[in-house]
């Protein structure tokens, strides 16, 4: 029954494949004319002022509830306050040099967004963000990431650390704050902050490594079907989804995930010293409330309530690189997609994952 399962979804798919090249040869003549009109991928970098942001929803919020005498107190209240700090920026600016100028400015906090799947494909935003950031951040600004993520590949989430590390060794003080989940990948990611917030109940924690592969060996075994595989270099693969499996190939395979795993814990120790390794690295989860028990988090708050705070002090810049394709570009990926995702998805099982 799988066997003739797989025929049929094989033929699905090539039918599928089939008409979706017959669209691209026919709007092969449109795409090319979208692509001169607008131009080659499109890439870029959208700041949004959050500061403006929380004004103009004071501002529409008091007009629908405040009476118009109260309106009226508010607006002049404002306007004091405008001046205010008007003037205040033309004294810093007539009396300061460059040092003391700097120090009379306003610290910027810079707000990251990321989201993570198995992958950790928003890695690939998240490196220009960081690097726009660079580019003019201080030692007195602060970046704040609003993480998200349950974990996924090594690599991916080893990456995505890495980036987060540029701005520690900027000695720029690195905020990431978990509203829902920062679990495994996620959590190697969230511990390079100076400083952890998460909300009471967010999922905080899973320092492990899971490997898992189910294997179909028997089943063509059964079928009377052959499975070949070649390959040069003992342990070239350990575990395999076709072929007969090995207890050396299970050892082995064991054997890097403890590897993976010590690599894990290290990088956590390194960045949290204090953290009892032996009561948080055993794979398992906490929700906030116990993560600041254990150490793993280093206050209960969410986001929402942090960039609120911080905004009578900062100016609050929200940073989001963008990408936009065009039709034949996105045409192209979903045809890439479809012919990759079986074989990817064969790929992903023999990968180890921080989950």
């Amino acid at each position: 029954m799988i066997i003739e399962f797989l025929a049929q979804y094989g033929l699905f798919l090539a039918k599928a494949i089939t008409v979706v090249a017959a669209i691209l040869i026919a709007g092969g003549g449109l795409a090319t004319l979208l692509t001169r009109q607008k131009g080659r991928q499109e890439k870029h970098l959208e700041i949004t002022h959050l500061n403006k942001q929380y004004e103009e929803m004071e501002n529409a919020l008091s007009s629908a509830t405040l009476t118009e005498a109260g309106m009226k107190l508010k607006m002049k209240a404002d306007k004091k306050r405008d001046r205010k700090t008007a003037k205040s920026e033309r004294r810093a600016s007539k009396s300061a040099r460059t040092d003391s100028q700097d120090a009379a400015l306003k610290k910027r906090l810079f707000v990251v967004d990321f989201s993570g799947d198995i992958r950790a494909s928003a890695v690939s935003s998240l490196r220009q963000e960081i690097s726009a950031i660079l580019t003019v951040a201080t030692e007195r600004d602060e970046v704040l990431v609003r993480l998200e993520s349950g974990g996924g590949t090594v690599q991916g989430y080893g990456l995505g650390a890495s980036q987060l590390q540029r701005v520690r060794n900027r000695g720029i003080a690195l905020t990431v704050s978990v509203d829902k989940v920062a679990a495994s990948g996620g959590y190697m990611m969230a511990c390079v902050g100076s400083r952890i917030i998460a909300a009471p109940f967010a999922v905080i924690g899973s320092i492990g490594v899971l490997a898992q592969i189910p294997n179909l060996h028997r089943l063509l075994k059964e079928k009377h079907i052959d499975f070949e595989q070649l390959h040069a270099g003992e342990y070239k693969r350990t575990l395999t989804l076709f072929g007969e499996n090995t207890e050396k190939g299970r050892r082995k395979m064991q054997e890097d995930l403890e590897e993976i795993h010590h690599l894990f814990k290290d990088f956590v120790k390194r960045q949290r010293p204090d953290l009892d390794m032996e009561k948080t690295a055993t794979g398992e989860h906490w929700l906030g409330v116990r993560a600041l028990e254990l150490g793993l988090v280093d206050e209960l708050k969410t986001s929402d309530d942090y960039l609120m705070e911080a905004c009578s002090d900062a100016d609050l810049v929200m940073v989001e690189y963008r990408e936009r394709k065009n039709l034949m570009e996105r045409l192209n990926q979903f045809m890439s997609f479809g012919l990759s995702r079986r074989h990817d998805g064969i790929r992903e099982m023999e990968r180890p994952f921080l989950m």
